[in-house]
């Protein structure tokens, strides 16, 4: 573990990133933060690394938002105008920013209870499977605050409107069982089964092929920010970048020989 909180291996060409602070909630720290986007970076310029898992030590919190205890990130009684503002940019919004913008897939292992900025980390991520126990909860109304992290940004692209308005104005828990009937999870597994199932989808991604996959992520993510002429710019641009990829060659020289491709990540 690093003097920060995350543990971080790689294993078969997936780099695992495990919230280890389970005595207090996984919380994060503004050292957390900043070690989580360099991990990201990381993993998106490492040709090695095709896929990363992020998770959290323990059973009962997934990530109960900032540690309050940190100064970094506990509201200054003197502070000047701006500065709540350029810390949300630099810490919260900044590791939600990271997880969308990494070029590998992140796939997320949900156990216990993830709540305020730790529930968006959670939203950030590419695919979700999450334990039957698990819950989310937007819980920002219930501390009279505004949603932070990216909180409406991503539930807005997720869920019907009315249900984003839904979770962000009641701030209610929901099971694991009803974030995957609305559509915020890809899966619920029993608590046990968790790390093998996130295994299971992090090998099969990291098995594929890697810059096809990164072109669909960032194709995805554009898609409902821009209009039509941009998402097809963007679309060319990607196809034409992938097509010379030693992938592509393999994937058509096994559709050619009628085999399974092997794919690289190059």
């Amino acid at each position: 573990m690093s003097t920060t909180g995350l543990t971080t291996r790689t294993e078969g060409g997936v780099r695992w990133l495990v919230l280890d602070r389970p005595g207090v909630g996984n919380s994060v720290t503004r050292a957390m933060q900043r070690d989580l986007i360099d991990n990201l970076k990381r993993a998106s310029a490492d040709p090695d690394i095709r896929a990363v898992v992020f998770t959290a030590a323990g059973a009962k919190h997934f990530c109960t938002g900032p540690n309050l205890r940190d100064p970094e990130m506990r509201p200054s009684q003197d502070r000047v105008a701006g500065d709540a503002a350029r810390r949300l940019r630099t810490g919260s919004q900044a590791v939600v920013s990271a997880i969308l913008d990494c070029e590998k897939p992140v796939i997320c292992g949900l156990n216990g209870i993830a709540a305020g900025v730790g529930a968006s980390m959670v939203l950030a991520c590419d695919l979700i499977v999450a334990a039957e126990s698990a819950r989310l909860i937007e819980l920002f109304v219930r501390r009279g605050l505004a949603p932070d992290g990216g909180a409406a940004y991503l539930l807005a692209r997720k869920v019907p409107f009315n249900i984003a308005k839904e979770l962000l104005m009641f701030g209610e828990e929901i099971t694991a069982q009803e974030a995957h009937r609305i559509g915020l999870v890809n899966k619920v597994v029993p608590d046990d089964q968790l790390t093998a199932e996130v295994t299971s989808y992090a090998q099969r991604l990291a098995r594929g092929a890697t810059r096809g996959i990164a072109a669909a992520k960032a194709m995805l993510n554009q898609a409902l920010d821009v209009d039509r002429a941009a998402a097809f710019a963007t679309e060319a641009l990607l196809v034409e970048q992938v097509a010379s990829t030693e992938d592509v060659a393999e994937g058509m020289a096994a559709f050619a020989e009628k085999r399974d491709a092997t794919f690289r990540g190059r």
